[in-house]
């Protein structure tokens, strides 16, 4: 990875999901702008706030798509970045910072 790149793995958010209620939300609902969690992949050396393996909040409109070894992973700069969830090891926290 190069400069401020950040490549990520989404969680499967292109698919039906459910409400807290357990009702099915079809992938063909309309919604407002959503944002989805991803998984660090890969930093470039400029990279500052993210690290391998931490949990960030992207908006899947702006990215670039790119195939590795068959799975498909979303390239973004880190100022595209919304947040990053932190562990549960720190309870006094919201859990996230942005």
């Amino acid at each position: 990875m190069l400069h401020d790149r950040v490549l990520v793995s989404t969680d499967g958010a292109g698919g039906e999901r459910r409400s807290s209620a357990g009702i099915v939300i079809p992938a063909t609902a309309a919604v407002g702008k959503r944002l989805v969690w991803a998984l660090v992949m890969a930093v470039g050396q400029h990279v500052r706030q993210v690290q391998l393996g931490d949990r960030v909040l992207v908006d899947p409109e702006d990215r670039g798509e790119v195939e590795l070894a068959g799975r498909e992973y979303l390239l973004l700069r880190e100022r595209d970045l919304h947040a990053v969830a932190e562990d549960d090891q720190r309870r006094d926290r919201t859990g996230l910072y942005l």
